[in-house]
């Protein structure tokens, strides 16, 4: 029974981080044939609300304080209106290679924004992988300033990408205490909800301007991959990975992410790997490696307690 219940949590995870990687380039091949990152953020964030309102009326009801739903506001923003508008946008004017390969330095952020945050402490492990980790992403922006071409990178778009990790990580560390309080329906349902109400009086006119003109078929069902998979789907299967899997095993999946989006963007021929990608590849995947497994506080703390 237990071994069907890991299978189950590491099948989930590898889905969860395999539908985000074909994210990237499905999402950047829409952003080139109809869309742009603006109308592109915009589904995919009123597109989820959507879907978790509806997932919610099934789910386990939850007694939320109005005290906690006015905290999903900045968590919203953080979590979803920061993260997801810089890192589409960002998509939208660099490559699918570039973007994936920048989305896994957020456990280095996570890392850093906790320690000043929630205290966790910085050792030696974890200070080499930042400094590995930062090494690789400096060594992408640099050669991306270098080639201005959508498919090499766009030093703006790994900018904009950049943040969005930065974003995601300040979310976490802040609103630790309030999303391990309830299941994953209920945080997105709510932060989905004040996200949808943040966004679209600003983006409402636009995207309405956007999708007045002809679209491609195609594009649409991409938006619909963005948004029912990248989107939707993929945090409810991480919430199954996470309820199983330590959380030193749910981030080695975050690895899976740039193998499929480098796979599928070199399928798509709208992406191009050059030598300097793969040693960014390497040192960023080996800082988050070191991260990742370096000791927590809690694991400290148990080693005293053993001793």
């Amino acid at each position: 029974m237990k071994d069907n219940k890991a299978l189950i949590a590491h099948l989930s995870m590898f889905g969860a981080c395999a539908g985000w990687g074909l994210m990237a380039p499905v999402g950047k091949d829409a952003m080139t044939h109809g869309f742009d990152g603006i109308t592109m953020v915009t589904f995919r964030v009123v597109g989820a609300c959507l879907l978790f309102l509806l997932a919610s009326l099934i789910a386990p009801k939850e007694h939320v304080p109005r005290r906690d739903k006015l905290m999903f506001i900045g968590a919203a923003v953080f979590g979803l209106v920061c993260n997801q508008c810089c890192y589409t946008l960002g998509l939208s004017i660099t490559s699918p290679i570039n973007a994936s390969i920048v989305t896994t330095s957020m456990p280095i952020f996570a890392m850093i924004l906790s320690a000043l945050i929630l205290k966790e402490p910085i050792t030696g492990k974890k200070a080499l992988g930042v400094l590995m980790g930062c090494s690789g992403a400096l060594m992408l922006i640099l050669t991306s300033a270098a080639h201005a071409d959508g498919k090499v990178g766009d030093i703006r778009g790994d900018l904009l990408c950049l943040f969005a990790q930065f974003s995601f990580a300040l979310y976490l560390s802040l609103f630790n205490p309030l999303i391990r309080c309830y299941n994953v329906f209920t945080i997105n349902k709510y932060m989905f909800a004040w996200a949808t109400l943040i966004l679209l009086p600003f983006t409402f006119s636009h995207v309405s301007e956007v999708v007045s003109q002809p679209i491609p078929a195609k594009t649409w069902w991409e938006v619909a991959y963005v948004v029912g998979v990248g989107t939707f789907l993929g945090y409810i299967l991480t919430m199954i990975g996470q309820r199983t899997l330590r959380p030193t095993v749910v981030s080695v999946y975050n690895y899976v992410q740039p193998i499929v989006s480098v796979a599928a963007s070199l399928l798509m021929g709208i992406g191009i790997l050059k030598p300097t990608h793969a040693l960014a590849v390497v040192l960023v995947f080996s800082g988050v490696w070191l991260v990742t497994k370096s000791k927590s506080r809690r694991d400290m703390e148990k080693e005293k307690v053993t001793v």
